[in-house]
């Protein structure tokens, strides 16, 4: 891909998101779907490899962050995209509504309860994000509440990063026709048709608004510590692609390590071959 995943698809801090001048279609870096399949197949595999040293080493995590429209490909990305990691170590969240008791609590509550163990690989689909993108479209809330809550945000994901959890915020960026044909295929798809919400329409109706909150949020909450990577997501075969490649290089970078127990080996050799005593 050229320029690493993390350059090519960051918001950098202190900078606007720019999410209308990004092209939801394009595919930087990649000349074909079989030349993504394969290098996806290769970070799949890499993928694995570093979750195991993660698991093993027990010290820190991953929080992986992912927002976008309805459509957008939450769901495929966590079918695909994560298909190599071990269901052991791995822990999905998703994100529906606050119940009762959640809205009696701050809105982090449930956030906190759903964070990754040390050694967890932790997937979010959606987020504490919907509290300043959501109730702010619906105006379910108002502006002075939602308003305070982006500093909250780069507060209590400061305080994650120090404790040893490292985020990766994913924003899948589709386009209103994509997205358009993807509702059009749950509609004509009787095996798809359950996950058509009516509701969706009504959000595809405030599809400037959504966008304004998105660009927003990605704008005010992309930090050094925990930055925002915008994706474009109308090929499922690139997102896939995509989000492989940011995974890899961060885990990479935090390079976990088989930990080296005290183990007299030897001794321990000597016992295994010893005959199994009957009782």
């Amino acid at each position: 891909m050229g320029r690493t995943a993390r350059e090519r698809f960051r918001v950098e801090p202190g900078t606007p998101a720019g999410l209308e001048g990004r092209d939801a279609a394009g595919t930087p870096g990649v000349k074909s779907r079989k030349q993504a399949e394969r290098e996806t197949a290769k970070l799949q595999n890499r993928l694995a490899g570093l979750q195991e040293r993660l698991y093993a080493e027990r010290t820190r995590s991953l929080l992986v962050v992912l927002q976008g429209m309805d459509t957008s490909g939450k769901d495929g990305a966590i079918k695909h995209a994560f298909a190599s990691l071990s269901p052991s170590g791995t822990k999905v969240t998703s994100f529906k509504a606050p119940t009762e008791v959640e809205r009696r609590h701050h809105f982090l509550w449930r956030i906190r309860k759903a964070l990754p163990e040390a050694g967890q690989v932790g997937i979010f689909n959606r987020s504490h994000y919907e509290d300043v993108v959501v109730v702010r479209v619906k105006r379910l809330v108002p502006e002075a509440v939602w308003g305070e809550r982006f500093d909250e945000i780069n507060a209590f994901e400061q305080r994650l990063a120090k404790d040893g959890t490292k985020l990766v915020k994913v924003f899948l960026h589709i386009s209103p026709q994509e997205q358009r044909e993807r509702l059009l295929a749950r509609l004509d798809d009787p095996t798809k048709r359950w996950k058509f919400n009516p509701g969706d329409l009504d959000d595809r109706a405030r599809w400037d608004g959504f966008q304004a909150a998105y660009e927003d949020a990605l704008s005010r909450c992309s930090t050094a510590a925990a930055p925002w990577y915008v994706v474009p997501a109308d090929r499922k075969w690139y997102r896939n692609r995509a989000i492989s490649g940011l995974l890899v290089e961060t885990l990479e970078d935090l390079a976990p390590a088989y930990p080296s127990p005290q183990l007299d080996l030897a001794g321990l050799r000597s016992r295994l071959v010893e005959p199994v005593t009957k009782t």
